[in-house]
Protein backbone atom coordinates (compact mmCIF):
# COMPACT_ATOMS: atom_id res chain seq x y z
CA UNK A 1 0.00 0.00 0.00
CA UNK A 2 2.82 2.39 0.76
CA UNK A 3 4.73 1.61 -2.42
CA UNK A 4 1.95 0.88 -4.89
CA UNK A 5 -0.73 3.21 -3.54
CA UNK A 6 1.65 5.82 -2.13
CA UNK A 7 -0.23 5.80 1.20
CA UNK A 8 1.52 6.98 4.33
CA UNK A 9 1.48 5.22 7.69
CA UNK A 10 -0.87 8.00 8.82
CA UNK A 11 -3.28 7.11 5.96
CA UNK A 12 -3.18 3.43 6.88
CA UNK A 13 -3.74 4.29 10.54
CA UNK A 14 -6.72 6.46 9.61
CA UNK A 15 -8.32 3.67 7.56
CA UNK A 16 -7.70 0.92 10.11
CA UNK A 17 -8.16 2.71 13.42
CA UNK A 18 -4.66 1.77 14.53
CA UNK A 19 -2.00 4.14 15.80
CA UNK A 20 0.68 5.38 13.44
CA UNK A 21 3.39 3.59 15.45
CA UNK A 22 1.37 0.36 15.27
CA UNK A 23 1.13 0.67 11.50
CA UNK A 24 4.88 1.25 11.34
CA UNK A 25 5.39 -1.96 13.32
CA UNK A 26 3.09 -3.82 10.90
CA UNK A 27 5.04 -2.55 7.92
CA UNK A 28 8.35 -3.55 9.47
CA UNK A 29 6.99 -7.00 10.27
CA UNK A 30 7.33 -6.50 14.03
CA UNK A 31 3.61 -6.86 14.72
CA UNK A 32 0.69 -8.48 12.96
CA UNK A 33 -2.74 -6.85 12.74
CA UNK A 34 -5.66 -8.83 14.09
CA UNK A 35 -9.42 -8.59 14.42
CA UNK A 36 -11.19 -5.58 12.96
CA UNK A 37 -7.92 -3.82 12.19
CA UNK A 38 -6.77 -6.77 10.09
CA UNK A 39 -10.08 -6.64 8.21
CA UNK A 40 -9.74 -2.89 7.57
CA UNK A 41 -6.15 -3.43 6.40
CA UNK A 42 -7.23 -6.15 3.97
CA UNK A 43 -10.02 -3.92 2.65
CA UNK A 44 -7.62 -1.01 2.23
CA UNK A 45 -5.17 -3.26 0.40
CA UNK A 46 -7.89 -4.51 -1.95
CA UNK A 47 -9.03 -0.95 -2.58
CA UNK A 48 -5.53 0.24 -3.46
CA UNK A 49 -4.95 -2.75 -5.72
CA UNK A 50 -8.15 -2.04 -7.67
CA UNK A 51 -7.42 1.67 -7.90
CA UNK A 52 -4.06 1.01 -9.59
CA UNK A 53 -6.05 -0.27 -12.59
CA UNK A 54 -8.16 2.88 -12.96
CA UNK A 55 -5.92 5.80 -11.93
CA UNK A 56 -2.32 6.87 -11.76
CA UNK A 57 -0.77 5.54 -8.53
CA UNK A 58 0.40 9.06 -7.64
CA UNK A 59 -3.25 10.17 -7.55
CA UNK A 60 -4.43 7.34 -5.25
CA UNK A 61 -3.52 9.08 -1.96
CA UNK A 62 -5.15 12.29 -3.16
CA UNK A 63 -8.35 10.46 -4.11
CA UNK A 64 -8.38 8.52 -0.84
CA UNK A 65 -8.10 11.72 1.23
CA UNK A 66 -10.53 13.99 -0.62
CA UNK A 67 -14.31 14.26 -0.35
CA UNK A 68 -15.88 12.24 -3.17
CA UNK A 69 -19.33 13.29 -4.37
CA UNK A 70 -20.34 9.68 -5.15
CA UNK A 71 -19.68 8.86 -1.47
CA UNK A 72 -21.86 11.70 -0.21
CA UNK A 73 -18.75 13.90 0.03
CA UNK A 74 -17.17 11.45 2.47
CA UNK A 75 -13.48 10.68 2.09
CA UNK A 76 -12.73 7.09 1.00
CA UNK A 77 -10.26 6.59 3.89
CA UNK A 78 -12.99 7.56 6.36
CA UNK A 79 -15.59 5.33 4.68
CA UNK A 80 -13.18 2.39 4.93
CA UNK A 81 -12.46 3.25 8.58
CA UNK A 82 -16.18 2.94 9.34
CA UNK A 83 -16.17 -0.55 7.83
CA UNK A 84 -18.17 0.43 4.75
CA UNK A 85 -15.82 -1.16 2.22
CA UNK A 86 -18.73 -2.08 -0.05
CA UNK A 87 -19.59 1.59 -0.67
CA UNK A 88 -16.06 2.26 -1.88
CA UNK A 89 -15.99 -1.01 -3.80
CA UNK A 90 -19.19 -0.13 -5.68
CA UNK A 91 -17.72 3.22 -6.64
CA UNK A 92 -14.53 1.61 -7.93
CA UNK A 93 -16.64 -0.90 -9.89
CA UNK A 94 -18.13 2.06 -11.73
CA UNK A 95 -14.64 3.36 -12.49
CA UNK A 96 -13.61 -0.09 -13.75
CA UNK A 97 -16.61 -0.27 -16.09
CA UNK A 98 -15.71 0.01 -19.78
CA UNK A 99 -18.55 2.53 -20.19
CA UNK A 100 -16.98 4.96 -17.69
CA UNK A 101 -15.69 8.05 -19.44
Amino acid sequence: MREVGRLSDKDVARATGAGVSTVGAWMRGLRTPSGVRAERLAELSATVERLTHVMDPDYIPVWMRKPVAALGDDKPLDVLARGDYRRVSRLISGLESPTFS
